[in-house]
């Protein structure tokens, strides 16, 4: 049996072990070739003290581990020095708990940790700081004696279950408040989240050091509380995604240092903030469906629970993206399909609502395409055109979809028929002397943020060269054409309503299809000029009205630039007969008209 001896406590292993201060001068003291170098902390129950080492390894040390490290603190040493140590794998032996030279956090359930765990004898001393399941820092502390830097320890992950800090909760008036546990106090939301922070800090200085601060439109069910902050950034404020918006809802703050600082920062952001990668679920904010051609009139007229609803006119709303709550200007409006048929809206814009959503300032359009696209009706229109059926056979075949109002008199008749056919709040109308234009697909969208209006395409004239308005597609709004069927409109009818001008070209324009065909078409367009040209002039108006008058081409050429002087000297001939010139809308006035110039013509 080898001499036993122990540096510090006395494990009680034989009667005859002896305490010494290092190992030294367990050599100067042995009496036997090796001696034991043993520790109180270790379970030597099943350790077999009459070992030896095999003759090749005699001159090592020998150290055994523990369930922690390559050396439990349990040596075989030989008393004449040794050259190398060699840490044994044949037995590994328990370390016992022992609580000196730990630092417990005060949040920290002791009673289920491990306090078996040591360092590694062979490492310089350092200060092992433990991390919990949130942070490498958080956990435990221990501190090797004399020890100044800090080491952090991986293998261990120490599970808390609480935190120290109260929960305050932001009402955003949405009707969810006081449903987060344990709440300490309810404050309602300050148009923003700087000055409403500030509020909540100012009322706790000297209460509290620590506070969590959530809002009523988040669902904290799953959410893990005992979070906490690294300890180097316990100062800062710490911020909690809302789904995928950075910018959340969800703030843990040091109170004393935001109650200082924050009111020096002019932007919330511009404080130190920590934004963590952590999410809380905003619970589903109000959708508003309704069947008007604009939300204006919604909007105006419903209320609604919560900073932001979506107002849409989809049967179902699919994924609706995290608006930022942080202050008016990330507040946006938020169209979500290229029509902004569905919206969101923050309860700010109806204090600037007018007469479209653009009054409100903050719109934000990177999110049109979160919905699918709706397509408007396309609606062929045709009287007595000669190419008409060979147009609409074309539309046809490409576009199955299109509807046909044909021979109903009257533009304005022809059109309410077509909007009556509709089935959706605008239609695309492709009249019957127009062939459609390559490329041009029928896509576009209303505007659903606006008042409703009409929206005129471009047509390339294949008589004069022309291109503008003139024989083009023109998507109507319904609602437009049926609420003011039979009633007084200017001599143009389409722009006697609110409409918006495309520059994409939809068709081009074949009316040079018989004399009176061609005449027709050149009359009532050069009329038409002329009445613009006197209330609004422009130099575009000029010019189409003299290439009207002097250039044509094709078989019929002549009665195009006929037409067009007997559309100048109609208008002004009959300049203050407003009602007579109206005429120019009937068909069969027209026919007459012509027939009382020319006769009949083959």
């Amino acid at each position: 049996m080898f001499d036993v001896f122990y540096i510090g406590n006395k494990p009680n292993l034989f009667v005859h072990e002896l305490a010494v201060e290092s190992i030294e001068q367990a050599q100067q003291q042995s009496r036997t070739g090796y001696f034991w170098m043993v520790s109180y902390l270790v379970d030597y129950t099943e350790f077999n003290f009459l070992w030896n080492p095999v003759p090749w390894q005699s001159r090592q040390c020998h150290a055994w581990p523990s369930q922690w490290q390559k050396d439990s603190g349990t040596y075989l040493v030989p008393k004449q020095g040794y050259s190398e140590i060699n840490y044994r794998k044949d037995l590994v032996l328990t370390r016992l708990p022992d609580r000196n030279n730990w630092t417990i956090p005060d949040n920290f359930a002791a009673a289920g940790f491990d306090f078996s765990w040591h360092p590694d004898a062979t490492e310089p001393g350092y200060i092992y700081q433990f991390g919990t399941q949130h942070q490498r820092t958080g956990g435990p502390i221990y501190t090797v004696p004399g020890a100044t830097k800090i080491k952090y320890v991986e293998q261990i992950k120490i599970k808390v279950d609480s935190t120290s800090a109260v929960i305050v909760e932001i009402d955003h008036l949405d009707g969810n408040a006081k449903q987060i546990a344990n709440t300490v106090k309810t404050i309602r939301y300050f148009d923003n989240y700087r000055d409403t922070l500030i509020r909540v800090a100012k009322s706790l200085v000297g209460q509290h050091e620590f506070v969590w601060v959530c809002s009523s439109i988040c669902d904290y069910t799953d959410f893990d509380f005992s979070w906490h902050p690294e300890q180097w950034q316990a100062t800062m404020l710490h911020v909690f995604a809302s789904n995928e918006q950075k910018f959340g809802d969800t703030f843990y703050m040091h109170v004393p240092s935001f109650a200082e600082h924050a009111e020096h920062r002019a932007l919330l952001e511009w404080y130190d903030c920590n934004f963590v990668n952590v999410g809380v679920p905003r619970r589903p904010m109000p959708v508003v469906q309704h069947d008007h051609d604009t939300h204006v009139e919604a909007i105006k007229t419903i209320d609604w629970a919560g900073p932001l609803a979506v107002f849409s006119t989809y049967d179902q709303v699919e994924t609706i993206p995290i608006v930022s709550l942080w202050r008016e200007n990330t507040k946006t409006v938020v169209p979500l399909s290229p029509s902004g048929a569905a919206v969101i809206v923050p309860r700010e814009c109806k204090n600037y609502l007018k007469t479209q959503l653009y009054d409100y300032p903050y719109i934000d359009k990177t999110k049109k395409s979160t919905q699918p696209m709706q397509l408007q009706d396309i609606v062929f229109i045709s009287y007595d055109e000669p190419e008409a059926e060979n147009n609409w056979n074309m539309l046809q075949s490409k576009y199955a979809r299109a509807k046909r109002v044909h021979g109903v008199e009257g533009m304005e008749n022809a059109l309410a028929a077509a909007a009556e056919l509709s089935s959706t709040a605008w239609y695309f109308a492709v009249f019957g002397k127009t062939e459609l234009y390559p490329g041009f697909d029928f896509v576009f969208q209303p505007d659903y943020l606006q008042q409703p209006k009409h929206y005129i395409f471009y047509s390339e004239n294949r008589v004069n060269k022309l291109v503008y308005g003139e024989m083009a597609i023109i998507m109507y709004n319904c609602r437009l054409i049926l609420e003011n069927r039979n009633k007084e409109f200017g001599l143009d009818y389409t722009l006697s309503f609110p409409h918006e001008v495309v520059p994409i070209i939809s068709t081009y324009g074949n009316f040079d299809t018989s004399p009176y065909h061609t005449w027709r078409t050149a009359f009532r367009e050069v009329s038409k000029l002329y009445d613009m040209q006197e209330k609004s002039p422009s130099i575009d108006t000029e010019y189409r009205i003299n290439i009207w008058e002097t250039v044509a081409n094709g078989d019929y050429a002549g009665w195009a630039l006929s037409g067009a002087r007997d559309g100048r000297e109609f208008y002004y001939k009959y300049k203050d007969d407003f009602a007579y010139r109206k005429n120019s809308f009937n068909w069969q006035w027209l026919r007459n008209y012509f027939l009382a110039l020319y006769g009949e013509v083959n």
